[in-house]
């Protein structure tokens, strides 16, 4: 017995059901399941019924998954503002910086994209999106008289630091929230205190941990750093 023809897709009253499909609205609908399940909660046919299309259409924006979540993370960093002509380059880095923190804690499931995506793709294939902070970044430290080899290397260490900041920041650290000694409520005590004398010592500082606050320390010391050994035209 033959089976039925699969049913076509109705467009309902969902919020991307009316208006023309485009890159943006499958996009912005894919940051949302991502934002909600993570990145393995999203797949095609999952995208194409959170549209109400049928899947087959949205290949004409992105061609697999793996450019859907190119697009995704050129999506997040679309909102990261850079302004190449600010006169000072340590303070901008620094409102660049606090950005791209409040855009991984508003997105932490992307945040692994930010990461590891540009580095699963070659420099001049990847979205055009994803390298405009870049381009900013070398704008503004050649204008602040940097080299463009030394440019790059600042852009290098800032964002090394921010993804090693914010990726920490992002994990659970608390292991028995209800416990009210420190030792316990990170799992410290399990670990051998003759191994880990001095991990266990900080107990209290890393439960009392800041992620805006160890944010700005970081960069005083990355800034300072770059500013002593790097050379810049006042």
């Amino acid at each position: 017995m033959a089976s039925s023809p699969t049913a076509p897709v109705v467009q309902g009253s969902g919020p991307y059901s009316n208006g023309r499909l485009t890159r943006d609205r499958v996009l912005a609908c894919a940051l949302e399941i991502i934002d909600r399940d993570g990145v393995d909660g999203l797949t095609m046919r999952r995208l194409a019924r959170a549209l109400e299309r049928d899947p087959m259409s949205l290949y004409r924006h992105a061609s697999n998954k793996a450019a859907l979540l190119d697009g995704v993370a050129e999506t997040v960093l679309a909102q990261l503002m850079v302004d190449p002509a600010a006169t000072d380059w340590i303070a901008q880095l620094r409102t660049v910086a606090r950005q791209y923190r409040r855009l991984a804690l508003a997105h932490p499931h992307v945040v692994p994209l930010l990461v590891t995506r540009p580095m699963a793709t070659p420099l001049a294939l990847r979205p055009r999106g994803t390298l405009r902070p870049l381009e900013a970044v070398l704008a503004l430290l050649t204008r602040a008289g940097f080299s463009g080899s030394d440019a790059l290397h600042i852009y290098r260490a800032l964002f090394g630091f921010l993804h090693g900041h914010v990726l920490n920041e992002l994990q659970e650290l608390v292991d028995n929230p209800e416990e009210t000694d420190d030792l316990l409520r990170l799992g410290l005590h399990r670990l051998p205190i003759r191994e880990f004398p001095l991990l266990r010592g900080l107990a209290s500082v890393l439960a009392a941990y800041d992620g805006a606050a160890e944010l700005e320390r970081g960069l005083d010391i990355l800034l300072a750093g770059l500013q002593a050994t790097l050379t810049s035209i006042p």
